[in-house]
């Protein structure tokens, strides 16, 4: 993109030359070292914003807490109405915002429309949620007595996300903690702040116009300091975290010592099992997407390939002609099916993975270069081995599929679910069989269950996250919408007796 019409399309978007990395429903003039967002295509400089101090972090809390003390008391429905204008006006900047994410982070531009339109997604299924959020009615065993459940809003929750996914999974966070009742922290990371000002820069928008401020909040921040300071802050009932296993732990550790809740979405090494039976036009096109996809940055991206070997042979031939047939270069070129690594540092992570493959005797079947051009470019990568390699085991954030042969379904269950991670899964079988075994409860042991479909792109419908080292968590639809609230027990006496439960006798009489 040139220059200048880089800079208009930043201004119209709200980003300036000189950007301030905290708003607390108006922006701070943050003092803050600057961080630099690189275009991972170019390798050029986009723009700057500066950090957040510990004292602007602080000015943040207070206006977020002072907020949520009004806002938990706005009707849920009125809440929900506030949100359907942001999901609108998301829907206008869908283009530039979608624009903005492909620059920044560098997928493929259909990718980030596809991540505005699930920040839409989530906004619309959270205003019909705002008249949903049920308790239950339960029997009291005392006589007039009426026991029922409801729910609150929490408080102020802080939100931590990662570059691969810089607006959408914000959005499943905040659109549902935001009609819950909840204030929010955002702390976007430091490869994709432009994205962040730009969403902060529409909710200010669409607050301003309801004479609100205070529930969308901006703290731009490394992890030493402002991570560190919501992760031990006592006035942040929740946080949610999206990064790496390392991080979550320490996330758990610090949240869990003050009695924090957290909500965890960690690595994942998706795996997709494909039987003999299975339709292998249908699986190619999953396998394919699964792995290339966002050049494998991805949580769901799929990284490892079990096929049965009486199709192994052919679907990798096959396979090997669809990676070579991936159109690489600028995410903003239509044409484009796979753009950049985020950073230098993503390439050399996946050369020193490629590596620890061959020294365990597997086989570079296709790619494993660095592509010689400008920017991060990598060619996406088929290793195959005739064992469960050691270095499969862990999750590397690049565009590397391992493929292995098994002989039956059962020992590919074993060593599918031999990993510690366990968000994403999927089998491609037409065997009603087979699949019931892989979905049952000694099948895929990850959050994600597939059949005939692939890894990756998950429905805002149903409650996103996984199992073991990916953390638990819970985000988006379903019933996850109870982690941003607090339960209350409630029981009315409306009679003239006070009968103890159990049977209980205490009469002083």
């Amino acid at each position: 993109m040139e220059v200048d019409v880089k800079k208009a399309f930043l201004s119209n978007l709200g980003i300036e030359e000189s950007n301030r990395g905290a708003c607390a429903g108006t922006w701070i003039d943050t003092q803050g070292e600057p961080v630099v967002s690189v275009d991972p295509t170019s390798e050029q400089a986009i723009a700057s914003v500066r950090r957040a101090t510990l004292e602007e972090y602080e000015t943040v809390v207070q206006k977020a807490d002072a907020a949520f003390r009004t806002w938990r008391m706005m009707p849920a429905p009125k809440r929900g109405e506030i949100v359907r204008q942001l999901g609108n006006r998301f829907r206008e900047q869908k283009g530039d915002l979608g624009k903005l994410i492909s620059l920044e982070m560098g997928k493929i531009r259909s990718e980030g429309d596809g991540e505005v339109q699930e920040m839409i997604d989530i906004a619309d299924f959270a205003v019909g949620l705002s008249r949903q959020l049920y308790g239950l009615t339960m029997q009291s065993e005392r006589p007039s007595h009426r026991m029922y459940e409801q729910w609150h809003p929490l408080g102020t929750i802080g939100i931590i996300t990662a570059f691969n996914f810089p607006g959408a999974v914000w959005a499943w966070n905040a659109m549902i903690a935001a009609v819950c009742g909840d204030t929010m922290i955002w702390k976007p990371s430091h490869q994709t702040p432009l994205t962040a000002i730009a969403i902060q820069h529409i909710c200010n928008e669409v607050m301003r116009e309801n004479g609100v401020e205070g529930v969308f909040n901006l703290c731009v921040g490394d992890g030493r300091h402002v991570g560190e300071a919501m992760l031990a802050d006592r006035r942040l009932p929740l946080v949610s975290a999206t990064g790496s296993c390392r991080m979550g732990r320490r996330v758990a550790e610090v949240v869990a010592k003050r009695f924090g809740r957290s909500i965890l979405e960690l690595g994942g090494n998706n795996g997709i099992i494909v039987l003999d039976d299975a339709d292998l036009e249908l699986t190619l096109r999953a396998v394919l997407f699964g792995a290339v996809g966002t050049a494998g940055q991805r949580c769901t991206s799929t990284r490892r390939l079990f096929l049965q070997r009486g199709i192994a042979d052919r679907f990798v031939e096959r396979l090997v002609g669809a990676y070579r047939s991936v159109r690489i270069g600028d995410p903003l070129d239509p044409e484009t099916l796979m753009g950049p690594l985020v950073n230098a540092g993503a390439i050399d992570e996946m050369m020193a993975a490629l590596e620890r493959a061959r020294e365990e005797g597997a086989e570079i079947v296709c790619g494993g270069h660095r592509i010689d051009r400008p920017g991060y470019f990598v060619e996406p990568t088929i290793v195959r081995s005739d064992k469960h390699l050691e270095v499969a085991r862990e999750e590397t954030f690049a565009p590397i599929l391992y493929v292995m042969s098994v002989d039956s379904v059962d020992e590919a269950i074993e060593l599918h679910n031999s990993v510690d991670q366990g968000l994403s899964s999927a089998i491609f079988t037409n065997n009603m069989i087979a699949a019931e075994k892989f979905l049952s409860a000694r099948g895929s042991d990850c959050g994600i269950a597939n059949v005939n479909i692939g890894t990756s792109g998950a429905e805002i419908g149903g409650a996103f996250g996984g199992e073991k080292d990916t953390g638990g968590g819970r985000e988006a639809g379903s019933d996850s919408w109870k982690l941003y609230m607090r339960r209350q027990t409630n029981t009315i006496n409306w009679g003239q007796e006070m009968p103890l439960a159990q049977g209980v006798q205490f009469d002083l009489s």
